[in-house]
């Protein structure tokens, strides 16, 4: 009786139906999202990188001027 229900239905599988354009779809997501991935990595290293750069430079320009400054106070007042 079982096997006539079988027959009747058709071939059962136990593997679902594969559409190869789905699985072409879904490649296409994962390596865009892992492209993606590694350029905010890239780009997240390159902001800390350009923070320290001009935090840097900003200190370097803020020593200058203190110099600068103190050297004019002991020229003019003689300190």
């Amino acid at each position: 009786m079982a096997e006539a229900l079988e027959s009747a239905d058709g071939p059962q599988s136990d593997e679902p139906p594969v559409d190869a354009s789905l699985i072409a779809l879904r490649y296409r997501h994962h390596r865009a999202r892992r492209t993606r991935k590694i350029a905010h990595r890239q780009e997240k290293w390159l902001a800390h990188y350009r923070f320290y750069v001009v935090l840097g430079v900003l200190v370097a320009i803020g020593s200058g001027f203190v110099v600068a400054t103190l050297h004019e106070i002991h020229r003019l007042f003689g300190l």
